[in-house]
């Protein structure tokens, strides 16, 4: 590719996947002095990366006919909208309702809804797209059934590491009534169903993150080199919700342990993307992992990762775990050759 466009397309990417982000941080801090409701924000942030992949496209691929631009142009239109909720939340903060046991503005609650009707439209787009498009720009659902194993596999890791994690911290107590739950049960049975109206969130985060960035950086810091590498810039680009969302009263311990969990994390969700070249696979592992943490916890309120506290233990419990859990994928074969072909 030519060099002055694949630098054009690196700057749109930054300028809007972290341009966006900090700008909104500061958003972030000013609600947050003020005590207003910041829900919006980390919702509408997920749709940055793939906003930024899809607008440097859109600005430097005009005479290519293979791009998906009525899918492009209606998710970074969506992502505006998404983000002008955002801002709109703290210029015009209106009243607190209760929703699923937390109190949220209604600019949150419209934007749960705008949210379902951009993934159903999104399907609509992606389904009317041609095959050769959605190949072309990595739409299509590939490897078939060797792509399921892999979220398999997640889902063990996953709950392997809950297992681990609950006999360290002697909880058995705790968690044994959070299993004889119905609503464990029920929250666990839906799971799949809600992907298909929140999946908008989770590819706007890996549309940017693995299909664009992780071969962008493997080809200039190796395999290795430039999945980790892609786990500490993942981690920063978390800062605004680590510092003004997740926690009140430990920003550098969840700054800490966000980065732990990215780059961790993102070693299998690259390796699961090398294996697959199916873009949708990182969407539903990062769909799944973060929509289990309520039902795995217990706490089914729209808040529970909301103000949360961090500790010494829990960085060090992060770091151990989740390094032997998912850290080791990066010795595997995929990772063994220099470069990415």
């Amino acid at each position: 590719m030519d060099n002055t466009k694949e630098r054009k397309q690196l700057i749109i990417y930054i300028a809007i996947a972290y341009g966006v982000t900090y700008l909104m941080g500061l958003l972030m801090w000013y609600g947050n002095s003020r005590q207003l409701d910041l829900t919006t924000f980390p919702t509408a942030q997920m749709f940055y990366p793939a906003a930024g992949v899809m607008a440097a496209f859109l600005c430097t691929k005009k005479d290519d006919a293979m791009v998906p631009r009525l899918f492009y142009w209606f998710f970074v239109l969506a992502t505006v909208v998404m983000a002008a909720f955002a801002v709109l939340s703290i210029c015009k903060p209106n009243e607190i309702i209760i929703v699923m046991g937390t109190g949220m503005s209604l600019w949150a609650v419209g934007q749960q809804y705008l949210m379902i009707a951009v993934c159903v439209v999104g399907w609509v787009l992606l389904l009317i797209t041609k095959k050769e498009k959605r190949r072309a720009y990595g739409l299509c659902w590939n490897s078939g059934i060797s792509s399921w194993w892999y979220i398999f596999l997640f889902m063990l890791l996953y709950f392997g590491r809950v297992a681990v994690s609950v006999a360290i911290s002697g909880e058995f107590a705790a968690f044994s009534s959070i299993l004889k739950s119905a609503t464990f049960w029920i929250q666990l049975a839906v799971l799949p169903v809600n992907f298909f109206l929140l999946f908008a969130a989770f590819f706007g985060e890996e549309y940017g993150w693995r299909y664009y960035l992780q071969p962008f950086l493997q080809k200039r810091f190796g395999l290795r080199g430039g999945v980790l590498l892609l786990g500490l810039v993942w981690g920063i680009w978390h800062l605004p919700v680590d510092l003004f969302y997740y926690t009140q009263d430990s920003q550098f311990m969840m700054v800490l342990t966000q980065h732990v969990t990215c780059v961790t994390l993102g070693i299998f969700f690259a390796y699961a993307y090398m294996k697959t070249n199916n873009i949708w696979v990182p969407v539903i592992l990062h769909y799944l992992n973060n929509n289990l943490v309520p039902i795995i916890s217990g706490n089914y309120s729209a808040s529970v990762l909301e103000n949360q506290t961090v500790t010494w233990k829990d960085l060090l419990v992060s770091l151990v775990i989740n390094g032997l859990v998912f850290g080791g994928f990066l010795l595997t074969k995929p990772f063994r050759t220099k470069t990415q072909s």
